[in-house]
């Protein structure tokens, strides 16, 4: 079996420097580094996690919380891909994923429990009721964690900036000449107060008035709840000439809702959404959006997670704000 040794003498440098370099860590020259990696895939090299965990006290597993509260599975895209972005990182330093719950098999267990049975280095919890006393329960415990788009007090989270997606949505419509502008937004949950922060905050400064038949609420990636929504604002007597949506999944609904109207899209009415989604860049016409960086924010919840594990002494808590941006499509009409 090669051992950490052999790669060491045939490259020239420590066991220490091979050990850091195969366990993701940094410090390392990039030309060290790459010729590390390519000595051990050429000696055939083979990590055994036992030994590693054996002697790092590690598992080298980290535990992710996703409740699904839309029934939705790994069909949302925005949580499918920012978990995508998250794995990729994660492995990238040689960590695996399991996925944590309150039930597991016949048996009832706390989130923190399950963690703790599954001996995992940390935890990310990436969707859920973040009220539930069993979320908070896991959020305060010694377990290192990160949080997605809900911040605890004291615990890293990192987050996308929903407070200026949303005004720098209006501002769009608004710079098109739109001062009528209604507000389809999700369930109430900390991202939807931030949204609507956002919302009121950039019609203040712009200084548009919304009358209260202008707000509407809808479930989060859910077309049948959106199309409801959506009915209410058009049954109004002054109509508003632009709806924002509160995500682009469930503006199917909203979509169905104006044809039914028999209102064209931007012609007689505009409409943005929320995300930046593949199905908001292949629509017709292609939907104006603000697009979430999952990208960035699951690199950098894997990257702050596995700081907090193997550096728990330094690691601060932190509340990482990851920006987004608008994506222009063909759904606002320019008014005279």
């Amino acid at each position: 079996m090669v051992s950490l040794k052999d790669i060491a003498l045939q490259c020239g440098v420590s066991v220490a420097t091979v050990s850091k370099v195969l366990n993701g860590q940094r410090g390392i020259g990039e030309a060290t580094r790459e010729r590390i990696l390519s000595a051990a895939k050429e000696l055939g090299y083979t990590a055994n996690s036992a030994a590693r965990a054996l002697k790092t006290n590690r598992t080298y597993n980290l535990g992710v919380v996703f409740v699904d509260l839309q029934n939705s599975g790994f069909m949302h895209e925005y949580f499918a891909s920012m978990l995508n972005y998250f794995r990729i990182e994660s492995e990238r330093r040689g960590y695996d994923l399991c996925f944590i719950n309150s039930n597991v098999g016949l048996q009832d267990r706390s989130y923190l429990q399950h963690a703790l049975y599954r001996g995992v280095d940390g935890v990310a919890i990436v969707c859920a009721d973040f009220t539930d006393p069993l979320v908070y329960e896991l959020a305060s415990s010694s377990l290192p964690v990160v949080t997605l788009d809900h911040a605890y007090n004291n615990r890293t989270a990192v987050l996308s900036d929903n407070v200026n997606g949303v005004i720098n949505l209006v501002r769009y419509v608004y710079g098109k000449g739109h001062r009528r502008i209604a507000y389809i937004h999700g369930n109430p949950t900390a991202v939807t107060e931030n949204r609507m922060t956002g919302f009121y905050k950039a019609c203040e400064e712009l200084g548009l008035e919304v009358p209260d038949a202008y707000i509407a609420e809808c479930e989060y990636h859910e077309p049948n709840s959106c199309y409801r929504a959506t009915k209410e604002i058009l049954a109004l007597k002054e109509r508003p000439t632009c709806i924002l949506f509160s995500d682009d999944y469930s503006y199917i609904g909203g979509s169905t809702a104006l044809a039914e109207a028999g209102l064209r899209v931007p012609e007689d009415i505009s409409v943005v959404g929320y995300d930046g989604i593949h199905m908001a860049k292949v629509t017709s016409p292609r939907l104006t959006t603000w697009e979430q960086n999952t990208a960035e924010l699951g690199r950098i919840a894997a990257d702050k997670l596995i700081e907090r594990i193997e550096h728990p002494r330094t690691a601060l808590a932190e509340h990482i704000v990851v920006q987004g941006r608008l994506l222009e499509g063909g759904t606002v009409r320019q008014l005279v």
